[in-house]
């Protein structure tokens, strides 16, 4: 406890935020420990890795819970539910915290919390899985692949099955033990503005530990620092936070210095500004996303970036604007989608996209697409990308728009490095998938007007 904050309350309320009220972990975690900023680091990051670990490994907590209490998890009241899943998850994964003290806490949480007649099935539950859990028994692999690794890699039946008809037995089971591999902070490098060798010293002489990223000289992964807004080269504008593969797409679109961009769905605006960069501060980027709150967002980044050709304002990707009628050079649509690619890092995606959700994002994907057709000019390009791999998103989005807007592929190899080539990027398309390739699941493809 420091200043009066216990650190497992406040875990509580982070899961119960995200379990509860829907909200996305990344933004639950975020607003706790920017509201307690006070609060040392190593306190912070168990705070962040009780809350991450205790949601990703949801189902394999659940599995090792209802193995050994008489009620069942889905049967448990919210509160006792999350205080006995984030203490699974410090009794399994985090040595560093005697089983003792994880279940003595427990107990006085579910106390504080006013369930003083349940302490005791807080308590047995625990102590029994802390003595027990290491003989407990995964599923049958033989018996039910897909119960197997639904429960041995946290992730629900109906992801396992889509993927294994997808992408096979093997490619499955890599994507999903990379979900749960630690991911790094990857920052793009500004270098058409700073020397990189200028922004390396910055965040190394804060004692960042910095690593080349894959794939793009001028990323870099970081880590070993306590909050990146006190970062020089970040508050300086000089880094940008953005995956590799999100990169990608400014490379695919190959800006030219006067083009004018539209940037469909731009928030919070790292595509938008890595164009913007890479026309050296020439042509205009036109970032519009579909509310205030995300148009902000992008504000604050071209702020910090002191980005002079990207500018922000909302609009509806799915409704028409006439004034925009074929007078984009490049055209990016960044359309809204299940978020599959990006489940090692909000790992609640897993458990709320649904099939009648899946088929609404497949037709808000086509209006958009629709939409971003008439604005590009005769020969102008449309990058079209998600930040998924669902088959149905993509490459069937894309047979779908060729069939129906007169656009052709345009192969993507001379815009890639040379170890993503494929027999699908020479054709126009890249699926980049977890654990196969170094990045989030992303897809990418491009389309030049007839």
């Amino acid at each position: 406890m420091t200043n009066g904050i216990n650190t497992r309350e406040l875990i509580l309320e982070i899961l119960l935020e995200i379990e509860e009220e829907g909200r996305h972990s990344h933004i639950a975690i975020r607003n706790a420990l920017s509201k307690y900023q006070f609060l040392p680091r190593q306190e912070r990051a168990f705070i962040t890795r009780v809350c991450e670990g205790t949601l990703e490994y949801r189902i394999l907590i659940d599995y090792i819970i209802d193995s050994y209490s008489k009620v069942t998890v889905d049967k448990m009241k919210p509160a006792i539910r999350e205080i006995l899943r984030s203490g699974v998850y410090q009794i399994k994964f985090m040595d560093s915290v005697p089983d003792s003290a994880v279940c003595n806490e427990a107990v006085k949480l579910a106390q504080r919390k006013g369930f003083y007649n349940l302490k005791p099935f807080v308590n047995g539950v625990l102590r029994t899985i802390a003595r027990e859990y290491k003989n407990l028994e995964l599923p049958s692999r033989e018996q039910d692949l897909v119960r197997f690794l639904s429960v041995k890699y946290s992730m629900p039946e109906n992801l396992v099955n889509r993927w294994l008809e997808a992408y096979g037995e093997e490619k499955t089971e890599m994507i999903l033990a990379e979900f749960l591999k630690e991911k790094p902070v990857t920052v793009r490098c500004r270098i058409h503005k700073y020397p990189q060798e200028e922004i390396y010293r910055s965040l190394t002489e804060q004692g960042v530990k910095v690593t080349p990223a894959p794939y793009l000289s001028y990323a870099y992964e970081i880590s070993d620092y306590n909050h990146i807004l006190a970062l020089d080269a970040f508050i300086q504008g000089k880094i940008q936070v953005q995956d590799v593969s999100s990169m990608l797409v400014a490379e695919v679109a190959d800006p030219k210095k006067g083009d004018y961009i539209i940037d469909m769905c731009a928030a919070p605006g790292g595509k938008s500004l890595h164009v913007g960069d890479k026309m050296g501060d020439y042509g205009t980027v036109d970032a519009r996303d579909v509310s205030q709150q995300k148009v902000d967002l992008i504000e604050e980044n071209i702020n910090r970036l002191d980005s002079i050709n990207v500018q922000a304002r909302v609009m509806d990707a799915t409704v028409f604007d006439v004034d925009s009628e074929l007078k984009a050079d490049i055209v990016l649509a960044d359309v809204p989608c299940s978020g599959y690619g990006v489940i090692g890092k909000k790992p609640e995606i897993k458990y709320r996209v649904t099939p009648q959700k899946q088929e609404e994002i497949v037709i808000l994907q086509r209006t958009i697409l629709d939409r971003a057709a008439e604005y590009v000019k005769p020969g102008g390009v449309l990058v079209f990308s998600t930040c998924t791999i669902a088959k149905e998103e993509n490459e069937e989005n894309m047979m779908w728009f060729m069939n129906n807007h007169p656009f052709k592929l345009e192969s993507l190899d001379p815009f890639l490095p040379q170890e993503l080539h494929s027999e699908t990027t020479a054709l126009g398309y890249l699926q980049l998938l977890p654990g196969v390739h170094k990045t989030d699941g992303f897809f990418i493809a491009k389309f030049r007007r007839k």
